[in-house]
């Protein structure tokens, strides 16, 4: 015994709730044909009699009030979870996913920290990777680029922090080498590059293109393994400016530049950005940022 579908029960719900066809007919807007053969084929599946039918309409048989006192109860959680969805999207609550470069994690977990305190119902998830998470398939509510503007169809794109790179020594590899004025005329000065032939963030292709490549003598795959061999004296490197901030340990050489710099960009997808999480969430982020470093400073 196999029964195709809940349209079916719910069509025969409202016939017994109704008493008529045409009361169940209007009720669910569709035509007095489509309620006969829902109620039809009802039968047939189940092998039985629902309806004893006569000239005032259709009356229950026992089998069919057995049937339709699950329908009721089927019918009232579907409404109650109908309510409950609604009502969510008004709320700030539940799951909020969030994805960025790794590189993001130190400016961004305090924000994060601060929106959790003003939202206690909410769990973040922070999911950091090299790839691009699809917002489409439902892999994240929010998602901070860099570089280029994203141009995903059906995403809404967001500009939101110019990121500043400097290129940065250690107090300790100034104190060994000395300090480095001018790039043009670099020496026996090391540096910190890229493992990559043709450099995906800006700041290392500037530096395949006017660094001398003898003098890139550290090479990284992930800008997150930069800043360590910074502090640890293997040459001059980029590093962000909002990471460098209030570090003692490390001096700027030379300040961001334009060419340097990346372009962090805000990233929803068009079905979730008017969503009341998200919205919170995207403003929340857009007023903390202006506590952050701007050119270096």
């Amino acid at each position: 015994m196999v029964v195709n579908g809940w349209d079916e029960v719910r069509t025969a719900y409202h016939v017994a709730r109704l008493g008529t066809v045409s009361g169940a007919a209007q009720a669910l807007g569709v035509h007095h044909a489509t309620v006969i053969r829902h109620v039809d084929n009802l039968e047939a599946s189940l092998g039985t009699k629902l309806f004893q039918r006569h000239a005032r309409g259709y009356t229950p048989t026992e089998a069919g009030q057995d049937l339709f006192k699950v329908a009721q109860a089927a019918d009232d959680q579907f409404a109650q979870l109908a309510n409950r969805i609604r009502g969510r999207g008004n709320e700030v609550t539940g799951e909020l996913i969030i994805t960025s470069l790794a590189i993001l994690a130190p400016l961004l977990s305090p924000a994060l920290a601060a929106f959790r305190e003003e939202h206690p119902d909410v769990t973040v998830r922070f999911l950091t990777d090299e790839r691009v998470f699809r917002l489409e398939y439902g892999e994240a509510h929010v998602a901070i680029r860099a570089g280029s503007p994203p141009d995903q169809p059906d995403n809404v794109v967001q500009k939101f922090y110019d990121q500043g790179f400097g290129l940065y020594a250690s107090k300790d590899y100034i104190a060994r080498h000395g300090r480095l004025d001018d790039l043009d005329d670099v020496g026996g000065h090391t540096f910190i590059g890229s493992a990559e032939d043709v450099p995906r963030a800006s700041f290392f292709a500037w530096m395949r293109a006017n660094i001398p490549q003898a003098n890139v003598v550290y090479r990284v795959n992930e800008i997150t393994a930069a800043r360590p061999a910074i502090l640890a004296g293997l040459g001059i490197g980029f590093s962000t400016t909002w990471a460098e901030a209030n570090c003692e340990e490390t001096e700027l050489l030379f300040p961001p530049r334009p060419e340097w710099n990346s372009q962090l960009w805000l990233v929803t997808h068009v079905d979730l950005h008017r969503t009341a999480k998200v919205q919170t969430f995207v403003t929340f982020l857009k007023d903390w940022s202006r506590r952050w470093p701007v050119d270096g400073g």
